[in-house]
């Protein structure tokens, strides 16, 4: 099992997300809860379609971390 890291934004419309290590897998939503959702759907159809193809699955290569900075 791998662990990929997903980045989420939020805009004006909603919410978007992304896994930088599996290029092109992205998702929206709505809400935070939706997006999630979907992200994880688009994860896993990702992987499926790279196990269909006969293509090697990308390690995890990705990392995040929130910070708090403050201003004087």
């Amino acid at each position: 099992m791998r662990k990929y890291l997903i980045v989420y934004e939020k805009s004006k419309d909603g919410y978007s997300a992304y896994v930088p290590d599996l290029g092109g897998c992205t998702s929206a939503g709505a809400t935070r809860e939706e997006v999630e959702a979907n992200i994880i759907e688009a994860i896993n159809l990702y992987i499926e379609t790279l196990k269909e193809d006969g293509l090697p699955i990308p390690e995890a290569f990705s990392y995040g971390e929130n910070l708090v900075f403050h201003q004087i």
